[in-house]
């Protein structure tokens, strides 16, 4: 079933305007009565068409339940920048695998080091990945692609979290010694290509309730990591 996502909704006047209007009805070829999914805020709106034109498609509401997809913890994901094409492939595969948020910053070793002004040009481009990644995987929100910080606005930001893991190849504990029992908000901390000075895992094992985790003897690519811890934490909430 097609989805779509809207910021917000009005039950008693559901619609989809817009480019998605007209993808609905120019590229989908869709008809009335055909079954639509509009998601908001992470319930899902399923629907059938009422009335299609190129500006808008009118909706009639025939159940609203939570989005069976989303997982039941808050994912931040602290990437440190590699260059755009590796960036653009961490986003989809972290959202597909259920990632609510994407938090850009550069370390020390960052090959790629673009500034605030010329990676804002970027932000529409990553955020599209971020909503297709989304439509494709059943996800009930977006997940944001947030503009890029330094490493100081970083750690500030993940002092924030109930929990803090930062990927280091010199060594940690496992994810399988970590106990993430009532936990909601997690924040995952991976380098880029030349990954992290040792004083920069040190600043982040200063914030309250971090850990630093070991993937094993294999250095992983920065493209790689996010994916594989991202999916082991998943596994081990019960949330794939």
């Amino acid at each position: 079933m097609p989805r779509f996502f809207t910021d917000c909704l009005d039950k008693n006047n559901i619609k989809i305007t817009g480019n998605d209007a007209h993808h609905i009805g120019r590229s989908l070829r869709m008809k009335l009565g055909d079954s639509v999914t509009l998601c908001c805020k992470g319930i899902d709106y399923n629907c059938s068409i009422a009335s299609i034109s190129n500006e808008e498609v009118q909706l009639n509401l025939i159940e609203a339940v939570p989005c069976e997809s989303e997982p039941d913890i808050n994912v931040t994901l602290y990437q440190a920048v590699p260059k755009l094409d590796k960036l653009e492939y961490i986003i989809q595969k972290s959202v597909e695998l259920g990632v609510s948020r994407i938090v850009p910053f550069i370390s020390k070793r960052c090959v790629s080091r673009p500034d605030s002004k010329d990676f804002s040009k970027k932000l529409v481009r990553l955020n599209k990945i971020s909503e297709e990644a989304s439509k494709q995987s059943g996800r009930g929100i977006i997940p944001e692609v947030m503009p890029i910080i330094n490493y100081k606005k970083a750690l500030e930001d993940m002092s924030l979290q109930d929990k803090i893991i930062i990927l280091y190849e010199n060594g940690g504990k496992s994810f399988s010694e970590i106990d993430f029992k009532d936990l909601k908000n997690i924040g995952i901390v991976i380098g880029s290509e030349g990954g992290f000075e040792k004083e920069e895992v040190e600043s982040v094992l200063n914030i309250k309730n971090a850990d630093s985790v070991w993937l094993g003897k294999r250095i992983l690519r920065c493209e790689t990591a996010p994916i594989t811890a991202l999916s082991i934490l998943m596994f081990l909430t019960d949330n794939m």
